[in-house]
């Protein structure tokens, strides 16, 4: 159902790919926008590994509770989500040094103890040990904010030939 990567030597193994997800800070999610354009929307995120090899796992976003987003998911779930994790220019190669992941699934909204664990842990996520403040934000917030899973179907990253070649320069 899924392409394969073209150029299979720019590919990351699972372990680069997924280390990418576990650490990024932000990605683009895309998804079916008004009268059929793509919709993309820049956002923080929480990736949380799958409980065994069968699938790479979830990713979590939140969102207010209406919007173009919301409506986007609710008339359909597909989507695919990108996260850049290094971007680097390089004028005199004319180039770009760059790793990213993308990921194809679908999404769709999430609640009660559920949505609840996924937003603090994305409180947590982007401010460590604080969980007595991050549980404060999150029960206040809970009421206003929705929260997104997208569950991961497909999932490739990706190398620039630069940045292979900056690499094993640097080994």
């Amino acid at each position: 159902m899924f392409r394969e990567m073209r150029r299979k030597r720019q590919l990351l193994t699972e372990g680069e790919t997924l280390d990418i997800l576990l650490k990024g800070t932000s990605g683009v999610l895309s998804l079916l926008g008004d009268d059929g354009y793509p919709y993309l929307v820049p956002l923080n995120y929480l990736y949380v590994e799958a409980d065994g090899p069968e699938a790479p796992g979830k990713v979590y976003f939140h969102s207010a509770k209406a919007g173009h987003k919301i409506d986007a998911i609710e008339r359909d779930p597909k989507a695919s989500f990108c996260v850049i994790a290094d971007d680097t220019v390089l004028p005199d190669k004319y180039s770009t040094a760059y790793k990213s992941v993308i990921a194809f699934g679908t999404v769709r909204l999430i609640e009660g103890d559920l949505a609840h664990k996924a937003l603090f842990d994305l409180g947590d996520k982007y401010n460590p040990h604080h969980e007595d403040r991050t549980l404060e934000e999150v029960n206040s917030a809970e009421d206003r904010c929705a929260m997104i899973e997208f569950t991961i179907e497909h999932l490739t990253g990706k190398e620039s030939h630069s940045y292979r070649k900056q690499r094993e320069q640097q080994e």
